[in-house]
């Protein structure tokens, strides 16, 4: 990847925030916007003219998860960055997100610190994160473990003890409420427990 006058693409569905994309690149330099697109579907056909080194492109797209993307972008291209921008900060789709191979997950709002700081560290160190999503990785690096639980196990335990919901477990592991409520039986199993007061007040003991 160059050192100088990177070219860039932004994917971005809302293109009232197209302006606002344009501007914060005003006060970057070595940087050059090759274009800016409101579908994936857009961005692949005009690949070879733009010729991007980085591509920012939100998740929540229309026509297709922007996930999905990041492998088109590689085909194109092998050696092009693409981060990932959303309102959701779940730390599962986070983790998601890099596991497709994004170099970079950025949460709106955005703002033109936030973006200046992201460019450079694409350019200077090859991935970015937002702030507050390194703190979240921190706190789930903090988070108590259970040996006897699995790793699954574990993550709703988690969120048990922070008080979420059957349904809230679901939407965040994106699985069914009868897949949380199969763990949550187990997880009673393993704990000798009848209820949700049981297991968390035996957790605190452990």
């Amino acid at each position: 990847m160059n050192t100088q006058n990177l070219k860039i693409i932004i994917v971005e569905k809302n293109e009232q925030l197209h302006a606002s994309y344009l501007n914060y690149l005003k006060g970057v330099d070595g940087f050059q916007l090759m274009g800016i697109y409101s579908s994936a579907q857009k961005a692949l056909k005009d690949f070879s003219r733009t010729s991007p080194d980085i591509v920012l492109t939100e998740v929540d797209l229309n026509e297709t998860n922007g996930l999905d993307t990041i492998q088109l972008y590689r085909k194109k291209d092998w050696n092009v960055k693409v981060v990932m921008i959303s309102e959701n900060n779940d730390f599962e789709l986070i983790k998601k997100s890099f596991k497709k191979g994004a170099n970079g997950y950025l949460t709106k709002p955005m703002s033109a610190d936030k973006f200046s700081h992201a460019l450079t560290s694409v350019r200077e160190e090859g991935a970015t994160i937002s702030n507050d999503i390194v703190k979240q990785v921190v706190s789930n690096f903090n988070r108590k473990s259970y040996s006897f639980f699995s790793e699954r196990e574990n993550q709703i335990v988690d969120y048990l003890c922070n008080g979420a919901t059957y349904k809230m477990i679901a939407d965040k592991l994106f699985v069914t409420t009868s897949a949380v409520n199969f763990h949550i039986q187990n997880i009673y199993l393993k704990l000798d427990v009848n209820s949700k007061s049981e297991a968390l007040s035996k957790l605190e003991s452990l």
